[in-house]
C-alpha cells in the first residue's frame, strides 16, 4: 500500500508499459517481457521500480532489465548534430546472473533506443540451466520488435496528420481560387466544376486512425501515407493548371 501511495503522490504520470510478450512456461517457471519508453537511464530505473513495486506488487519475481538511451554528451547543446549525442546503456541481472547482458544484446541487435526492456521471471523451483537464457531472449526480442512497430506507426500517424493538414489547406486554396476567379472560356467551366468537386471532396470529416494505430497495421498505414502523397500531388497539379488558366485569361483581358 505504501508503494502505491507514494506513486499516487508523484505529479508526473506513472510509466506506461507499451507492450508485453506472450508468457513462456517451463517446468514451473514463467517468463514475460515488457517494454517502456525511457529517454534517460533515470527514467529507465524509474520504470523498473514502477514495474517491480506497482505492476508486480506482491508477486516475487526476478525483474531482469536493460536500457539504451540516446542522451546529450556533457557540455553539448545538440546543435552540433549526431556527434553531440551518445548512447547510455546498462542492465540489471536482479539476481539472475548474466541475464541482464542477454537482454542488452537483444536490444542492441534489434536497434532499440530510448527504452527499457524488463523480463520478469517467476522461479518454479526447478533449475532450467541455459534454457532460461533462451526464454529471456525470446521475451526480450518479442517486445523489442513490437516497440519498433510502435515507433514506425507513430511516425506514420505523424506523417498522415501532416499530409491531411496540407491536403485540407491545398483544397481550400483551390476552392477559393475557383470561386473567386472568372472563367477564361466556356470550355473551362467543366474543368472548374471538376476542380471544385475535388476541392470540396472529403473535407468535412477528419480522418480517424485509431483502429490502424491500435492494431499496429503498418502495411495499411504505409498505404494511407502513399495515398495522401498522391492526393497532395494531384491537388497541387490542379492548382498549377488553374493558375495557368487564370494567368492566360488575365493576359488576354
Amino acid at each position: 500500500m505504501s508503494n502505491l501511495y507514494s506513486y499516487a503522490k508523484v505529479d508526473c504520470p506513472a510509466p506506461k508499459c507499451l507492450a508485453t510478450s506472450q508468457e513462456i512456461r517451463d517446468r514451473g517457471s514463467a517468463f514475460v517481457g515488457s517494454v517502456y519508453r525511457a529517454s534517460t537511464p533515470e527514467e529507465a530505473k524509474a520504470a523498473i521500480t514502477h514495474h517491480r513495486n506497482v505492476v508486480h506488487a506482491g508477486k516475487k519475481a526476478y525483474e531482469i532489465s536493460a536500457w539504451r538511451c540516446m542522451v546529450l554528451k556533457h557540455g553539448k547543446s545538440g546543435l552540433g548534430g549526431p556527434d553531440d549525442f551518445e548512447v547510455k546503456a546498462g542492465y540489471d541481472d536482479d539476481g539472475e546472473q548474466w541475464a541482464g547482458s542477454k537482454v542488452s544484446r537483444v536490444m542492441q541487435r534489434e536497434g532499440v533506443l530510448d527504452a527499457v526492456v524488463i523480463v520478469s521471471r517467476w522461479f518454479g523451483g526447478t533449475l532450467l540451466g541455459p534454457a532460461r537464457f533462451t526464454h529471456i531472449e525470446t521475451c526480450a526480442s518479442e517486445v523489442c520488435r513490437t516497440f519498433k512497430r510502435v515507433e514506425e506507426m507513430e511516425e506514420c500517424i505523424s506523417t498522415l496528420t501532416r499530409l491531411d493538414d496540407m491536403l485540407a489547406s491545398l483544397r481550400q486554396e483551390l476552392s477559393d481560387l475557383t470561386q473567386n476567379a472568372e472563367l477564361a472560356t466556356s470550355g473551362s467551366a467543366l474543368a472548374s466544376d471538376e476542380i471544385h468537386s475535388v476541392a470540396e471532396g472529403r473535407r468535412s470529416r477528419q480522418p480517424d486512425y485509431t483502429v490502424v494505430q491500435r492494431d499496429l497495421d503498418i502495411t495499411k498505414a504505409r498505404r494511407l501515407v502513399s495515398a495522401r502523397e498522391s492526393a497532395v500531388k494531384s491537388v497541387k497539379s490542379l492548382l498549377s493548371n488553374k493558375r495557368t488558366i487564370l494567368a492566360s485569361a488575365k493576359a488576354e483581358g
